[in-house]
């Protein structure tokens, strides 16, 4: 199994509980992370090794990256595994599937690639890559079978593991934040590139939030291996502001606020499941920006906008991700009470959709393949 960041490492350690319950004495090894070390995985690299996003970004990192996909094809090849699931990062995981599956090895790809969005070429490479695609949304199975790669819906397994009432009083509690306060989440992305490229815009906006707004208090709950990169930023851009900085906490932080500030990603997707207001925000390398952009499918860039196919919350991408903006967006919400609820049940209705016992459809899906 290879996950190669931090939302794969969460959605691939969910995974391994429901095989596990499938097959006790499962083996699984490969890339992953601490979520995933936790339920037993062997991890022969950690997934931060792959976690770069961005076509300059991938370039400065190409060798290292080709050469764990190199190494690790040849170490499956010499002892095949059951079944090989690669947990997104496609960039990675699709052509180490194709060259697994040539070889004859059974290979499972976790979370369809976003050809919905962009990059829809990527299916027909799937065709020959994949086995199985597990899907987390109920419109890839079809687009999917138009191109003739086999897809099983599964859910999302952030739905099941996220309850639909969220533990608010406790999460705010454990914080230290009172009943009546006004509590922002600060979630600048999970990647080394995503710090560097976001969190200056958005811990400015923190600091102009807190000299319009001086009662609102912040958290920012920082990814693994990333503390040294996010601490001097706090200190240079949002120093005197009175902003948490916690390892990990993410779910609590979301749990605990009343409107989050946030890189696009699958951190959107969680807010969302927390029924949490967000604005979003992006920026990455500008060669990066313009060649994605012209890729894209459509106008939406956040899972909850996707998902919801309208723009149900503000997305400020690139060169709109400027802190004064990024600040009015969060101040917008916390002043509108009633579309806040809006979205409530808006995102509701979403948690619902995506529940879906994710763990077993997926290990019933994975066992079928591998036991072909």
């Amino acid at each position: 199994m290879v996950a190669g960041e931090a939302s794969g490492d969460l959605l691939a350690a969910a995974l391994i509980e429901g095989l596990k319950e499938r097959w006790p004495a499962l083996q699984v090894a490969g890339i992953g992370g601490p979520r995933m070390a936790a339920t037993g995985f062997d991890a022969w690299w950690p997934s931060d090794k792959l976690a770069v996003r961005g076509y300059v970004e991938v370039l400065r990192h190409y060798r290292e990256i080709k050469g764990i996909r190199d190494a690790l094809g040849d170490r499956l090849i010499a002892a095949p595994p059951r079944a090989f699931v690669g947990v997104d990062a496609p960039d990675f995981n699709l052509g180490l599937e194709q060259r697994l599956k040539a070889a004859g090895i059974k290979t499972v790809h976790f979370v369809c690639p976003s050809i919905w969005a962009w990059r829809g070429g990527r299916a027909k490479k799937m065709a020959a890559s994949c086995d199985q695609v597990l899907c987390l949304f109920p419109f890839e199975p079809e687009l999917l079978h138009r191109h003739g790669v086999a897809a099983t819906y599964v859910g999302h397994p952030l739905a099941d593991a996220i309850p639909m009432q969220a533990p608010r009083a406790a999460a705010r509690a454990a914080f230290g934040f009172a009943d009546g306060e006004q509590v922002v989440a600060v979630l600048p992305g999970s990647r080394r590139s995503e710090i560097q490229y976001i969190a200056p815009a958005f811990l400015q906006a923190v600091a102009r939030l807190h000299r319009e707004r001086p009662a609102l208090r912040f958290v920012l709950p920082v990814a693994p291996g990333l503390r040294p990169l996010v601490d001097p930023l706090v200190a240079e851009h949002a120093r005197g502001v009175p902003l948490l900085v916690v390892d990990g906490r993410s779910h609590e932080a979301l749990a605990a606020c009343d409107v989050t500030l946030i890189a696009s990603g699958t951190a959107t997707l969680e807010a969302a499941l927390f029924k949490r207001p967000m604005v979003i925000g992006y920026r990455m390398a500008a060669l990066s920006w313009q060649l994605m952009k012209r890729l894209a499918y459509q106008p939406w860039v956040g899972l909850p906008n996707i998902l919801c196919r309208e723009f149900v919350v503000p997305e400020l991408i690139q060169e709109r991700c400027t802190p004064e903006a990024l600040a009015a967006a969060v101040a917008a919400w916390l002043d509108d009470a009633p579309k806040a609820d809006a979205l409530v049940r808006r995102f509701d209705e979403l948690h619902h959709l995506l529940r879906r016992d994710t763990a077993r459809r997926a290990a019933d899906a994975i066992a079928q393949v591998a036991e072909a």
